[in-house]
């Protein structure tokens, strides 16, 4: 056998070699099932058929995000989404507690409507004119009740400096289009004081993002200088964010014990717990029906554990935990894969949390009578 056989042999035997032990590994990874396997022939096939037969231009990556908005899709889940760029930089930003959005507040209680609760001074919102109690009735041309709230938020939010169409509704008023420019919103997502007149201290916490824990420390640690004697937690239109921060505040604010169960889809469970001891502030917490999630978490676990008195209404009820995955072009998803439950074992997803103290806002309320209410509940703690 002359050198060059051999080395052509030897390169299709190595060849062979490396087809089949990729072969394998990509069987394994796909759970060494031939019907997995099938699947990702399947789809390969697809994507080269399309590729070659389309008769229009294909931009580039464009039928792989597809295939992977298909698949969240798929599973049926309104929290498992998969985030092109823009979506997944907008979520970045929020998770550090700055954003490009108009600086209003919104509320979703309401199925299929998107209304105004508050609007950030000095924001786009306040400059072009936008209310409380505005309703959102479309974003650039879209129908909000076609639209899930996350998407809602995710259409308004972009990049600073770029613009964004709302159809606004106004009691007694036409339907008027607003067009605002998208600045940077920083956010401090705890802050408060001591209440006038009062020795009650007051902190609201608008989501759970990476500095809410320092934030809120920080806060703390200076109403506790000023000597209260006891603590308003404020969880209204708090929408959640990451486990992590919610854990770090509840080993401020609930006694040494359990926190959350969380349990993932092999039935692992995982319990957070506070280490916290010591003496406690009594301690009341305001939600309503945009509480989720993280919020959810804290609020269940002070009730569970008779630390606290909740008071509003009953909370959004979103009782799963989503992770991210970045898909290494700016993308992502964002997927489900536990569940948690209160220390008492309870699941509130789809049910939410009822407070101890039922109270409502008004329609077009002109005072706040659910801190009216907690800081009564709370004056009856501290006189008891």
């Amino acid at each position: 056998m002359n050198q060059r056989l051999k080395y052509v042999l030897v390169s299709l035997v190595t060849m062979v070699i490396t087809v089949v032990l990729m072969g394998a590994c990509a069987f394994w990874a796909l759970g060494g099932t031939v019907e997995k396997a099938t699947d990702m022939l399947r789809f390969i096939v697809t994507v080269r058929f399309v590729e070659e037969k389309f008769v229009g231009d294909i931009p580039p990556g464009a039928l792989i995000n597809g295939s992977f908005d298909g698949m969240m899709q798929a599973l049926n889940d309104k929290y498992s989404v998969y985030m092109d760029p823009e979506k997944f930089k907008q979520l970045n930003s929020i998770n550090h507690g700055s954003f490009g959005g108009i600086g209003v507040v919104m509320s979703f209680s309401e199925p299929g409507h998107c209304r105004i609760m508050s609007v950030m001074d000095g924001a786009p919102g306040k400059e072009a004119g936008l209310e409380p109690n505005d309703e959102i009735i479309a974003v650039e041309g879209i129908a909000v009740d076609t639209l899930q709230p996350e998407e809602i938020v995710s259409q308004i939010r972009g990049e600073e400096g770029t613009s964004v169409v709302l159809t606004v509704r106004r009691a007694g008023q036409e339907d008027q289009d607003y067009t605002l420019v998208r600045s940077n919103i920083h956010v401090d997502t705890a802050a408060g004081d001591v209440l006038p007149n009062t020795d009650i201290g007051y902190i609201r916490i608008a989501s759970f993002s990476e500095n809410t824990a320092v934030e809120f420390q920080n806060v703390l640690t200076t109403l506790k200088e000023k000597n209260i004697k006891g603590l308003i937690i404020d969880l209204r239109a708090n929408p959640g964010g990451l486990l992590k921060t919610c854990v770090e505040i509840a080993n401020m604010v609930v006694p040494a014990g359990d926190v959350v169960s969380v349990v993932d889809h092999s039935g692992y469970k995982e319990v957070y717990r506070s280490e916290l001891q010591g003496e406690f502030l009594p301690i009341v917490v305001l939600i309503d029906n945009n509480s989720a999630s993280a919020s959810e978490i804290l609020a269940g676990a002070l009730k569970d554990r008779k630390a606290a008195t909740l008071v509003g209404v009953k909370s959004y009820g979103k009782g799963s935990v989503q992770t991210i995955l970045p898909l290494f072009k700016g993308d992502g998803i964002k997927l489900t894969v536990a569940k948690y439950y209160t220390p008492s074992g309870v699941s509130i997803d789809g049910v939410g949390i009822e407070p101890d103290v039922e109270i409502a806002l008004p329609e077009k309320p002109v005072k706040d009578v659910q801190l009216e209410k907690a800081i009564e509940v709370m004056n009856k703690k501290l006189n008891n």
